[in-house]
């Protein structure tokens, strides 16, 4: 019902309503929308989003969320549930099931009305809720458009907030448009509303339009509709000024100048309070009840509450409703705007306050089933300063919040009755737990809501009120503790994980709490194997692997004795990896398929098994197996509903094999959709990482410049505490260092492999010595080298040149165990060759190209690199001749990479050298022993009829990359068609 103090039509706001039609016309031809629509308290937000609506409705399923009001805490997914009903009311409860897909019982989190289905409630439960919800209205969309409006959004609660940076982000197909608001002056620095606006502002998918004032123009127009005439000006001059062009507050004003005699009210309160001081008692004592209700309250909730009889609530609601303070609709009544109500809340005596909100509380206490809200409870209860029974209801909110995994909801409960404890008589006893728990849950909560510093803290007050000798408790807030120094990239985990396992020693038995959110019982012996489990992680994340397969075993020995399949898996994933990094690698992958088979019915230990298994089969080189583990999850997590939240972790482990494997293209799109949808600083760290390598070897220079020093901080941090970080980051450095021809800086940045103190870890270090080789032989170029090479923390181990190059050898020699060390030591030997050690013995260099050509660990910018180094080499020997056709190669190669780097580097080196890199060194036919490893793979699949997509398919590359080599392949055998190739090679083999 409209306000007949409102204008009939909306003034001043045609380009704001022409945005959101352009959006939804965006929306409408399948490119998903967000727009955030922001404005100050009775700018028109509400008026202009109802234009709209009314329009979009006719070509579109519109359903509506509102957020509520609980003073500073929200109630877990008001707005989400709004729209889900909204839904279930639009298309039904069957069809909301069916397109929530494969996790569909997800849904019953948050509208248990739709069935018993049994949910996964781990902790991991939050990505298949906030997955399940982006799949529906996906899927929902692709029949029919759908616009989602959530209002208010400066009430949401950090669930709601989390669910909708998720979805925002998610979403890249379907028909959806979803557009939010809130009150500007609501949103203060520090708010949590704060970080996601500034986020959507980044993306492209996201507009938004921020409400601006009426001018005089558009005030009159307004005024003019209402009235259906224009006072005199110095009435309106008047009304311009107090009303500010705020439409909210000249509707209040005409309406005020209509019916009352006298001034008009100069403060705001004045203003907002006039129509409600004009009604009768009956109905002003109505109104203030309804206030402590909220802005909106339902009519069935009121019946409860008020204390009259039902004649006299519908009398005192139509005369609010006729005085444009309230609106009706079938369900209940709305205060026309959250002013109104504030200000009316404000005019509660304090006896009125306490008798309100406890009635609200108990009417809410009394409703039957799911659909009662525990932190509404609490928030009257507190209102109504009754200390117990809000302290009650706010641990009955902490545990509903945790089970939805509205983790800041529950954070904010725990901390509520916490401040509650000392003013309830026998807390412990209502609480049913030890003050120490709920600190210690509340500092759980706390991480997972991304609090990590205030967790700390909670968990260090929660080690103060334990005692000592409550040595189970006290080992778990220890084990705590761990895992939060841990989530934020602190030392001290593994000390404290020692500590907390002298306290529970082998064959320690007995409950000792529950586990997670599943709340079933957890034994002394499950606590103690997954501590150990939780050593040997952070030992090997260390280095220390030695000693992570020794504790790994026991942890896996414990495990099957406490029967716990997760755990064993676990254990099993870091045995196997620690074995493997110490050169027992048939053994490693044996534990690998132990990690698997015990993991066989527990995702998220699957997850952990294969994030492992896909990064060590990388590091092994063998890629392709790699990339087949990693897109093997991708395909599960699909199944589960968690593609795009868990197996984005998967998909961003793709991301080094398919560099290797020389599809950069892919690899770009799984880093821009990882690094939008991950928000671990652990796994951005190895996202940017990744995105620098392909910039340097692309030839961006300038931009990963650019790029490497905003990320250089969070990197070094990273780094403490974990050491394929420290590596991936040295080397990255280094060789963007090098490609800004500063060897010196590179040389720094290897130091880390001079370190006296250092552990071994073959699939980073051999990398990283072919860099600092590489460096080495830039290094003894320079006119001065001595003085670099004795600069800093290096210069103790690498006092000169020759110090360094044994250093270096003698590391290399130690790792010959690795199934990659052939092929990095002999571009070592090539790096170091020549009689000046600078890289300049063409034998050396064509042994590279050799390998380079057959080995499958070679990643694939390295062949254009050696071949580039080959003529380079060749040069400065001067064989012009074959320097050219090496330089040709590699330009080549590098092309069908899009290595610009070595491009231009050898173009550099042909300009230097005098040499004409055209037709000018014509070459004989090749025959297919001089094609490269990965030109026999293609040819052989040519000579089977295939296509290029089908050979893209096979060797995990694009139809564009196999398009590329199949040009190679034709320019080398001198062959005019595939079918000619193929005859060739069927010939030459």
């Amino acid at each position: 019902m409209r306000s007949p103090a409102a204008s009939p039509s909306m003034i001043g706001r045609e380009s704001e309503l022409a945005q959101l039609r352009a959006a939804l016309d965006d929306t409408l031809n399948g490119r998903p929308r967000g727009v955030v629509v922001s404005g100050e308290a009775g700018i028109g937000k509400t008026r202009l989003l109802e234009e709209f609506l009314a329009q979009a409705s006719v070509e579109a399923i519109v359903v509506a969320g509102q957020c509520v009001d609980l003073g500073t805490v929200g109630a877990p997914y008001a707005p989400i549930k709004g729209v889900l009903r909204g839904l279930v009311e639009q298309i039904g409860a069957d069809a909301v099931l069916d397109a929530g897909g494969p996790g569909r019982d997800a849904l019953t989190a948050l509208l248990p009305e739709l069935g018993e289905t049994p949910f996964d409630r781990t902790e991991s439960g939050s990505n298949r809720l906030h997955e399940t919800v982006a799949v529906l209205l996906e899927t929902v969309s692709q029949r029919s458009p759908v616009v989602v409006v959530i209002e208010d959004l400066h009430w949401a609660d950090d669930a709601t907030l989390n669910l909708l940076r998720f979805l925002l982000r998610a979403l890249t197909r379907g028909r959806l448009l979803v557009i939010l608001s809130f009150r500007t002056e609501d949103v203060p620095r520090g708010h949590p509303l704060r970080g996601l606006i500034s986020e959507l502002e980044r993306s492209r998918s996201v507009s938004r339009i921020d409400i601006p004032r009426l001018d005089r123009t558009d005030v009159r127009q307004q005024v003019q509709e209402i009235l259906g005439t224009i006072p005199d000006d110095e009435a309106f001059d008047n009304l311009f000024a107090r009303s500010e062009g705020i439409p909210f507050f000249v509707e209040e004003l005409v309406g005020f100048d209509e019916t009352c005699e006298g001034d008009l009210p100069w403060t705001l309160r004045e203003l907002l309070l006039a129509r409600y001081e004009r009604l009768s008692d009956e109905t002003q004592h109505f109104l203030r009840m309804l206030s402590a209700g909220g802005v909106r309250v339902d009519h069935d909730l009121l019946v409860q509450v008020y204390s009259a009889d039902a004649d006299i609530l519908d009398r005192a609601a139509r005369e609010a409703v006729f005085a444009n303070i309230l609106m009706a609709d079938s369900r209940g009544y709305a205060f026309r705007h959250a002013l109104v109500r504030e200000a009316i809340h404000s005019e509660l005596l304090p006896g009125e306050r306490s008798r309100f909100h406890t009635r609200y509380a108990e009417a809410l206490e009394a409703i039957p089933g799911d659909r009662r809200l525990a932190v509404e409870i609490s928030y009257h209860w507190l209102a109504a300063h009754d200390a117990p029974r809000a302290f009650r209801a706010s641990l009955s909110a902490m545990s509903e919040a945790r089970a939805t995994y509205a983790y800041g909801t529950a954070a904010q409960m725990g901390e509520r009755a916490l401040e509650l404890w000392d003013q309830v008589q026998d807390a412990e006893s209502v609480a049913n737990r030890k003050k120490v728990d709920l600190i210690a849950q509340t500092a759980s909560v706390l991480r997972n809501a991304g609090e990590g510093e205030r967790s700390l803290a909670m968990v260090n007050l929660a080690l103060e009120e334990c005692p000592r000798d409550d040595t189970y408790r006290y080992a778990r807030l220890l084990r705590d503790k761990a895992m939060h120094l841990g989530n934020l990239g602190k030392p001290g985990t593994i000390e404290l994980i020692r500590e907390a396992l002298e306290l529970i020693p082998r064959g320690s038995s007995g409950v000792v709490g529950t586990a997670g959110l599943s709340g079933s019982a957890l034994t002394a012996s499950e606590l103690r194997s997954a501590m150990l489990a939780g050593l040997a992680g952070r030992l090997m994340i260390d280095g220390q692997f030695t000693e992570a397969e020794t504790i790994a075993a026991e942890g896996l020995e414990e495990a099957l004795s406490a029967g716990s399949d997760r755990n064993a898996s676990i254990a099993s994933n870091i045995l196997g990896a620690s074995l493997i990094d110490t050169g027992r690698i048939e053994e490693g992958l044996a534990r690998w398929e132990d990690a698997q088979r015990f993991a066989e019915n527990d995702p998220t230990a699957m997850l952990r098994y294969r994030v492992n298994a896909s990064d060590g089969e990388y590091l092994l080189g063998h890629y392709a197996e790699a990339l087949r583990i990693a897109e093997a999850g991708v395909a599960r997590a699909h199944e589960l509903g968690v593609e795009r939240s868990s197996g984005i972790v998967l998909q961003a482990n793709a991301i080094d094999p398919l560099i290797a494997l020389g599809d950069w293209e892919r690899a770009d799109r799984h880093i821009n959709r990882a690094l939008t949808l991950l928000s671990s600083s652990t796994f951005d760290a190895y996202l940017q990482r990744a995105r620098l390598f392909l910039m340097i070897w692309r030839g961006d220079i300038d931009g990963a410049t650019k790029a490497y020093r905003s990320m250089r901080a969070p990197f070094l941090a990273l780094a403490e505490v974990e050491l394929q970080v420290k590596l991936g980051h040295a080397r990255t450095a280094a060789e963007l260092a090098l490609a800004r021809h500063d060897p010196k800086q590179a040389w720094v940045d290897v130091a880390v492999l001079f370190d006296p103190d250092r552990r071994p870890y073959p699939g980073y270090d051999l990398p990283l010595l072919a860099t600092a080789a590489r460096t080495l032989a830039e290094l003894r170029a320079l006119p001065e080298p001595l003085d670099a090479l004795r600069s800093g923390a290096i210069a103790t181990v690498a006092a000169d040149a020759a110090a360094a190059e044994a250093h270096i050898r003698e590391l290399t020699a130690s790792l010959a165990f690795w199934p990659t060390s052939r092929l990095w030591s002999t571009l070592i030997n090539a790096e170091l060759s020549g009689p000046t050690g600078t890289g300049n013995d063409p034998e050396a260099w064509q042994r590279a190209v050799d390998d380079t050509g057959t080995d499958p660990a070679s990643p694939a910018h390295l062949r254009p690199y050696v071949l580039l180094r080959l003529g380079r080499a060749q040069t400065e020997s001067g064989d012009r001749t074959a320097a050219a056709a090496s330089l040709l190669d590699s330009i080549a190669e590098a092309d069908l990479l899009g290595a610009g780097l070595i491009r231009t580097e050898a173009e550099k080196v042909a300009s230097r050298a005098g040499i004409a890199l055209d037709d000018t060194f014509a070459r004989p036919a090749m025959d297919a022993a001089e094609l490269t490893a990965r030109e026999r793979q293609v040819l052989e699949l040519i000579a089977q009829g295939m296509s290029n997509r089908q050979i893209g398919e096979q060797l995990f590359i694009s139809s564009k990359t196999a398009s590329v080599h199949v040009s190679a392949i034709l320019r080398k055998l001198g062959a005019a068609t595939r079918t000619e190739a193929a005859f060739l090679a069927r010939q030459l083999v």
